[in-house]
């Protein structure tokens, strides 16, 4: 197995990207998965509030706490794109990628909440994200283009 150089780390805004969604979707240990209508429309009738849409100066604010909690922890972020409705970073951290996806989100929470205009909702993101180890330099490369030009 090659050294793993980084993680590329995607997690939701809550009630965006469902499971059984029509774009596809993800189930750890499965990869992606075909689109199944009647999963998707449970799991919209379980929702407990509406979905999250970050507004421009949510994603400025992701993106600024992302750095920030980097430079803190002495992670090196390669790349962050806060989307509408989900966030890119590229990280390599001495770190398991979980704890990495967890704090970035906690720290970007809590950063929402604090902002001039705040996002402050009981569920900001979706459970969990998708956490890919990038262990050459190609993939290394394509996953930091796709944050930062693919979007």
């Amino acid at each position: 197995m090659n050294e793993v150089l980084g993680y590329f780390i995607t997690w939701n805004t809550y009630g965006t990207w469902l499971p059984g969604d029509q774009r596809g979707w993800r189930k750890r240990g499965q990869g992606t998965l075909d689109p199944r209508p009647r999963l998707e429309a449970w799991c919209k009738d379980q929702m407990v509030a509406s979905p999250v849409l970050l507004r421009d100066n949510d994603r400025e604010t992701v993106n600024q706490a992302c750095e920030e909690h980097c430079n803190v922890r002495g992670w090196d972020l390669m790349a962050v794109n806060a989307r509408t409705n989900h966030v890119h970073t590229v990280v390599a951290a001495f770190a398991k990628p979980k704890l990495v996806l967890d704090q970035l989100k906690a720290n970007c929470t809590r950063k929402l909440r604090l902002q001039v205009d705040p996002l402050v909702r009981d569920r900001t993101w979706a459970k969990g994200g998708d956490c890919e180890i990038l262990d050459t330099e190609e993939d290394l490369y394509n996953a930091i283009l796709y944050v930062k030009e693919g979007q």
